[in-house]
């Protein structure tokens, strides 16, 4: 059937035909134009001395060509009625363009400003009135759909960067994305942090906003997810494993370096970015995450599907979200794991805090389990210590854990060493504080070691010796362990002194000079 209208592009599309060779019959039956109208075109083409396959034009001199000769084409009066009902819009579409994709420009100016026409209408006008600012979407190849309820593919991409109107501060998002392979129907939170707790809040957002668990989750290798990426033996994070087995699902991940193992949701990121996130400020996560849950029902789950041609979020409610598997009763606990080792001080970090762990696994890497309140370590999958949370750059220790000999000496601190002299004896008090008010820690080592000499010679017996060592002014451990040694803690004082920064003589004034 021939054509009624015809635009610059239709006649440079026969006249590209015509100089390739092709004979006026063929020309009409691909491109369904008479061929009298054929020969109208090729007349004028003759009359300016083309002949097939010489000279050869390109694509552009041949538009110069049919503007120039047929200036009636070039003229909006020969497009569709359609096309004038769009021209009003024209300014907003080459401004929407310059940041979204021209489905995306079409969808917003169609819900919110009521533009008239469908989509491939409103791409047909692309290419007739912003040939330069239009580019086709790639062609790609359809699988077979799962089973409704059967797999859901997973993607984490970059999204943009964002200003925290609260903070005054860029953060960099990141889109996660969740979607269900037979209905299409997807699922998008945006964190601004790429670990494993967020890689954990996104699926158990992800299954309580679909109302239920598919049976396979197809992912790639990263390490939120896989620690040693393998075909048949994949090493899984410990935390997003127990997340699986909680919820019931089985993790699969894509082949390294194979991207289209998860060919449903590998170009979904762009669209997300261009379609939801591009052009629009939002003044919270929070609000972003609850414009995201909107748009994947009311815009994402409305559209008509490129490839199934259906509304993914009707699929979705009519047969693949009642075949996914029930949501558990009980909730998960959220957990990250890290791999440390134990150091020879019997400690181990994990999440930027020192642990102790019994001396026995010096030596060992260890597996920590790390949730909000609290941190576990195993070692061959059995429990071996279990610690209460502290915050980054503290340390947590049970002297328990230490050989009893080492446990014994870091015990013994300065609250403990001025608690025991004062058991000991009022003048051991006197003596042990008096060096611990000086230097805690430098004259920590010199009152254990007074104390100390109570298992040798007695508590009485070091009383008295550092009741001359306080008269004297130095009750160091040298001093006393000298008077005890030479038997002067028998010798009565010739005097005492109640302060002891008052310097005093063990012989008295006449021993001074003898």
């Amino acid at each position: 059937m021939a054509r009624r209208s015809f635009t610059v592009r239709d006649v440079v599309e026969i006249l590209t035909h015509w100089h390739a060779g092709r004979s006026a019959r063929q020309i009409a039956k691909s491109l369904g134009v008479g061929r009298n109208k054929i020969a109208s075109f090729v007349a004028v083409a003759e009359t300016a001395g083309f002949r097939p396959g010489q000279p050869q034009r390109s694509p552009s001199q041949w538009s110069e060509f049919v503007r120039a000769n047929f200036p009636d084409y070039a003229d909006n009066q020969h497009q569709p009625p359609i096309f004038a009902q769009i021209a009003p819009f024209y300014d907003q579409i080459v401004e929407g363009l310059k940041t979204n994709h021209a489905s995306t420009v079409w969808q917003r100016l169609h819900d919110e400003d009521h533009l008239p026409g469908s989509l491939p209408t409103f791409y047909r006008y692309l290419e007739y009135a912003c040939p330069e600012g239009y580019h086709p979407t790639a062609i790609t190849i359809l699988r077979d759909d799962p089973p409704p309820g059967e797999e859901a593919q997973i993607d984490f991409g970059y999204l943009g960067m964002w200003l925290d109107p609260q903070e005054q501060r860029r953060l960099r998002l990141w889109a996660f994305i969740l979607i269900l392979a037979h209905s299409r129907n997807m699922f998008v939170r945006v964190v601004h942090h790429l670990d494993q707790i967020s890689w954990l809040e996104c699926h158990i957002a992800a299954f309580a906003f679909l109302g239920g668990v598919p049976r396979r989750l197809v992912i790639d290798n990263l390490t939120s997810g896989v620690l040693k990426p393998d075909l048949y033996d994949p090493a899984m994070n410990r935390g997003y494993q127990q997340l699986a087995d909680h919820y019931g699902t089985l993790i699969d991940p894509c082949r390294v370096g194979h991207p289209k193992d998860k060919p449903r949701v590998e170009r979904i990121v762009p669209y997300v970015r261009d379609s939801f996130w591009a052009g629009r400020n939002f003044l919270s996560l929070d609000e972003i995450n609850a414009a995201a849950e909107v748009w994947c029902v009311e815009v994402a789950g409305r559209r008509i599907h490129g490839t199934t041609r259906q509304q993914p979020f009707v699929v979705f409610e009519n047969v693949d979200g009642p075949a996914l598997l029930a949501l558990p009763t009980d909730p998960f606990e959220l957990a990250s794991w890290e791999r440390p080792m134990v150091h020879p001080d019997c400690h181990a970090h994990a999440a930027g805090a020192l642990y102790s762990i019994p001396y026995r696994h010096v030596g060992h890497n260890v597996d920590a389990r790390i949730t909000a309140n609290k941190v576990e370590f195993y070692l061959n999958q059995e429990l071996i210590k279990s610690h209460l949370r502290v915050p980054k750059g503290k340390r947590q220790t049970d002297w328990s854990d230490y050989p009893p000999q080492k446990a014994a000496f870091f015990q013994r601190n300065p609250v403990w060493c001025r608690q025991k002299a004062a058991e000991l004896g009022r003048e051991v008090g006197i003596a042990v504080s008096s060096l611990l008010s000086s230097h805690a820690l430098h004259f920590l080592r010199q009152s254990q070691g007074i104390i100390r000499l109570a298992d040798k010679y007695g508590a009485d017996r070091l009383n008295a010796a550092c009741t001359r060592a306080n008269a004297f002014g130095d009750p160091s451990y040298r001093t006393v362990r000298n008077i005890l040694e030479q038997g002067l803690d028998a010798q009565p004082a010739l005097f005492t002194v109640t302060n002891s920064s008052t310097t005093g003589f063990l012989r008295g004034v006449d021993g001074l000079f003898n």
